[in-house]
């Protein structure tokens, strides 16, 4: 089986959940006997972090071939990735032109390589963001198309859509729901979500969770966790971690505005959130406000090692988000054995279950995530029992050959039903 992933993202470019899902699926699938092939844009900082040159290219350097000079192919796990570098005039300040012109980009270019690998069974595109090239692919080569919808605009505007952006990427996830041949969503609640909004048949979605690499999660020294602890809290501090992109959905400012009542329950706590954002500016001066500047540390963006030492030091990591499709960022602090306190919405709902792998709260409710938080640092021998089963839960359900097998039956699934229709 030969399928066509269309992603905008992909090792080194990582800007969220969507890209790490499809940089740990992929390889899964290939060991899986699947032949992949990922077409994705390209920077030339991309191509410095790869060691790779865009203005000249070699005929072959090891796994490294030339295919025009705008595109580099490499070998990468088992995956074919094929590299299309953006030209200059690439415009990055209009999200929805950003996202057509890519599109028209990566659409031309795999117009061109049915003949050099023999076409395509399949093609797999993750959001609208590769939507305009996976729809008119999937009509001009008469392919089955199987769409991974992580969150919806809709969603995360609660229903409201403000303005002319908001309304056309919920009219292109419209069309590529409708146009799709199979629908994969990550969590129940988007299952309901996707029909609520959509109308999309329930026989047409399948429900595969996100998963998270254990093992990689885990590729760093430990034994420099106490000095790496030091940079950010003192000994006698308890840290309550978070990370997330700093919008309004996923809630941060409900734990600023618990702080004050975690610092009543626990005056060692120490607040940090990493992550950048349209809101951060607005967090820290709410922190100032409520006097607790002290305690709130907004570290911002941080490496993903760094990330995960945090989840092994801190005493408790607390994400009070509004709206959650999924949420990998739990995953990921329950698979490093850190407690989780988490909003009862969304993917979090069905991932964690309250007082048994973790605390769950009430979105939207500074008192709750105060009672969470306050709950998890005041209990740690509880915390740590619980953590502990949480962890037992990922590796059980939500590891990647679990999910890649599951994918490869819902590929084979479409095939067979446009085998049949034919």
């Amino acid at each position: 089986m030969r399928v066509l992933t269309i992603s905008l993202e992909y090792p080194p470019h990582i800007e969220g959940g969507l890209g790490r899902h499809v940089a740990e699926l992929v390889p899964e699938l290939a060991q899986q006997g699947v032949e992949v092939h990922v077409v994705t844009p390209a920077s030339e900082a991309t191509l410095r972090q790869l060691n790779l040159v865009s203005s000249k290219f070699p005929e072959e350097i090891g796994s490294v071939s030339a295919v025009s000079p705008q595109t580099i192919v490499t070998q990468e796990n088992g995956v074919v990735v094929h590299r299309i570098v953006m030209p200059q005039s690439y415009n990055t300040d209009d999200l929805y032109n950003h996202v057509a012109e890519a599109n028209r980009l990566l659409e031309a270019y795999v117009d061109q390589l049915d003949a050099q690998y023999g076409g395509w069974h399949l093609i797999h595109i993750h959001d609208w963001l590769t939507s305009f090239a996976g729809l008119t692919l999937k009509q001009a080569k008469n392919l089955p198309l199987v769409v991974t919808i992580h969150a919806t605009e809709r969603g995360r505007v609660r229903g409201h859509l403000n303005n002319n952006l908001q309304r056309s990427i919920d009219q292109a996830e419209r069309n590529l729901i409708n146009g799709a041949d199979r629908v994969i969503v990550c969590s129940h609640y988007m299952f309901d979500e996707l029909q609520s909004f959509f109308q999309t048949p329930a026989p047409k979605l399948d429900v595969i969770p996100n998963g998270v690499d254990i093992e990689g999660l885990n590729n760093h020294h430990d034994d420099d966790l106490a000095e790496f602890r030091a940079k950010y809290a003192d000994r006698d501090e308890r840290i309550v971690f978070t990370i997330a992109r700093l919008v309004y959905e996923k809630g941060i400012h409900r734990l600023v505005e618990a702080t004050p009542r975690i610092l009543e329950s626990c005056s060692s706590a120490r607040i940090l959130i990493a992550g950048k954002g349209p809101e951060a500016e607005n967090l820290q001066r709410q922190a100032e406000g409520l006097g607790i500047a002290d305690k709130v540390n907004f570290i911002g963006f941080i490496s993903d090692d760094d990330r995960n030492r945090l989840f092994k030091v801190a005493d408790c990591a607390v994400f009070p988000s509004l709206y959650e499709p999924f949420g990998i960022v739990a995953l990921e602090a329950m698979a490093l054995g850190c407690p989780v306190v988490v909003s009862d919405v969304g993917g979090f709902s069905e991932m964690v279950t309250h007082q048994e792998t973790g605390i769950t709260i009430y979105p939207d409710d500074a008192e709750s995530v105060a009672w969470g938080v306050s709950f998890a640092l005041t209990h740690p021998i509880w915390s740590r029992r619980h953590a502990l089963r949480a962890r037992q839960s990922v590796e059980e359900l939500f590891n990647w050959p679990r999910i890649a097998k599951l994918t490869k039956e819902v590929y084979e699934s479409a095939l067979a039903k446009r085998k049949g229709n034919q």
